[in-house]
């Protein structure tokens, strides 16, 4: 089976030096399955319908604003209400997967109750994403380096969240990049918890560069162990492009086409 992969239109946005409809194109043309979008900005319902025309999937949209955070409690009535609102348009576009994110860590407050926080909100919203089919990834980001304080950045944090919730439209947005600098291990980690894992994103570490040799993960091997253990989603490539966006993504398409 070939690993489906997809592309984070915003994140290679300033590389791409042709229009929107000739991106689409092209990377239909060169076998993506899909693309990726963050925010619902100006080019929302234009990249919706050249997906459609190019019949490419949007893999995955952000479920709710970046700034609040599932772990805490005063964010839920709000934050669960944008993740219900963002079902509705998966759900009518055939999104399959929204963006969650825990939040930063919240000074004097331990983190069994951070914990327990990002559940609750996620058990709110969990029939909504079961009665409409679509899966709520819980994205892993690093606290390192890009995302300083944030509560989600280690597998065995997600891991607790998603177990506790236990539905089956509650899973974990595997970032390999951030998860190769916070703990490596990659390859491991993801064959023995992938029934977990909703979605996938790529990026060469260091540097959130191409996924060429000049970074340190081997993506050719790591994304034949993903398609081994049967994952049937989406690879999302969520990077920078050192040059032209359309040659590193013909050369990152050969690399991860397992």
């Amino acid at each position: 089976m070939k690993i489906k992969q997809s592309v984070c239109y915003p994140m290679m946005r300033s590389s791409i030096h042709i229009s929107l409809e000739d991106f689409v194109r092209t990377i239909a043309a060169i076998g993506f399955a899909g693309l990726e979008i963050w925010t619902r900005d100006e080019t929302f319902a234009d990249i919706l319908c050249l997906a459609r025309n190019h019949h490419l999937v949007v893999t995955a949209m952000i479920g709710h604003e970046f700034g609040r955070g599932l772990n805490d409690p005063n964010n839920h009535p709000i934050v669960v209400k944008e993740i219900k609102e963002s079902i509705d348009i998966a759900a009518e576009y055939g999104i399959p997967g929204l963006i969650c994110l825990s939040g930063n860590r919240r000074q004097g407050i331990g983190e069994e109750e951070v914990i327990q926080a990002t559940v609750e909100g996620l058990r709110l919203a969990a029939p909504y994403a079961e009665a409409n089919g679509i899966t709520l990834n819980l994205e892993l980001l690093n606290s390192k380096i890009d995302h300083p304080g944030y509560n989600c950045d280690h597998t065995s944090w997600g891991l607790e969240v998603v177990r506790r919730v236990n539905s089956p439209c509650v899973k974990l947005l595997y970032d390999i990049y951030h998860m190769q600098i916070m703990e490596g291990d990659i390859i491991r980690t993801i064959q023995e918890n992938i029934q977990w894992i909703g979605h996938f994103h790529t990026a060469g570490v260091p540097g959130r560069r191409d996924l060429d040799d000049s970074q340190e993960l081997n993506y050719r091997a790591i994304c034949r162990a993903i398609a081994e253990t049967g994952y049937t989603g989406y690879i999302c490539h969520e990077y920078l492009p050192k040059a032209d966006a359309i040659e590193s993504l013909r050369q990152t398409y050969q690399i991860c086409n397992v």
